[in-house]
């Protein structure tokens, strides 16, 4: 992404508790998190200057950390609250949030018990996540090599920074070769997720999605299915193999980042971008603006 360093933007980041300005906000070489991997985070969007499903976001925020066995010193109420003041301070209407948990510098080591629980929050201006005019007529994705692992080898249901490592070496790796993203398969072969989103494809008239037990059940996957749903649009969740992507007509990805984007095409499988994936688009623009939230329900 062109422009300036993320350490080197203005504003101010919200850190444990008080506002401090953007290039302040830093962190110890020797601090845990960035040595063992022991931080959370959430990825969240503002349209119209509100925060879209904000409480879902600070609730998993929080069931993450203590997935991986900490807990964040704030209650959700006071993330949320601590989300909107930075909104409010950084002064944008459209932007993306980023609050982030970690342990501490207290400790040296895989244990870290005493390791002090920390809480930031940035909110900067982040257009489409993907090309605009690639977007309209569906991305590419590559066959990513790595596979989301087994639930017994890592907390997949956490949202949290070590299990991302693999998807930037993939997604890196789809890029190299002219992919947008790259499709990871899981443990056993089956489709799972792009790099940073959820998966649907569409087969006459209906959605399939795969079963999110490896992966996160991401809150636009959910609110997306709840989008289908209303327009009586039936949904899949199931067991997907790599092969049955012949047989789909559609196909797109799902997230905070990502919103609702069309792929046109996945290694060897083309897609067309179709009606049922345009509608879902437009529903879910509508659904994330200011005075549409409040109807928007996930179920």
């Amino acid at each position: 992404m062109a422009g300036p360093a993320f350490d080197q933007l203005d504003g101010v980041i919200w850190l444990n508790g008080e506002m401090v300005p953007w290039r302040d906000a830093k962190l110890h070489v020797l601090t845990h998190a960035l040595h063992y991997a022991s931080s959370v985070f959430e990825g969240e969007r503002v349209y119209g200057g509100e925060i879209f499903k904000l409480t879902e976001h600070s609730e998993r925020l929080c069931r993450s950390a203590e997935i991986l066995g900490f807990e964040i010193p704030y209650s959700v109420a006071e993330i949320d609250e601590a989300c909107r003041a930075t909104v409010a301070a950084q002064n944008m209407l459209e932007a993306y949030v980023r609050p982030v948990a970690w342990r501490g510098s207290e400790m040296m080591g895989v244990s870290a018990q005493a390791s002090r629980i920390h809480l930031a929050i940035a909110v900067w201006e982040w257009p489409s996540y993907f090309d605009p005019a690639e977007r309209l007529k569906g991305i590419r994705l590559d066959l990513a090599t790595y596979r989301r692992p087994d639930p017994a080898t890592v907390p997949c249901l956490s949202k949290a920074a070590g299990l991302y490592m693999i998807c930037t070496l993939s997604k890196h790796a789809a890029e190299a070769k002219g992919y947008a993203d790259a499709l990871m398969l899981d443990w056993r072969g089956r489709v799972a997720e792009a790099t940073g989103a959820n998966i649907f494809f569409v087969k006459d008239g209906e959605l399939h999605t795969p079963t999110p037990d490896c992966f996160l059940d991401g809150i636009t996957r959910r609110t997306v299915i709840d989008l289908a749903r209303a327009r009586r649009i039936k949904v899949t969740t199931r067991a997907i193999m790599p092969d049955e992507m012949a047989q789909f007509e559609q196909c797109f990805i799902t997230g905070t980042a990502a919103e609702v984007t069309p792929v046109s095409e996945i290694g060897p499988y083309s897609f067309a971008v179709g009606d049922i994936t345009k509608a879902l688009m437009d529903d879910y623009m509508r659904a994330v603006q200011p005075g549409e939230q409040a109807a928007v329900k996930t179920a």
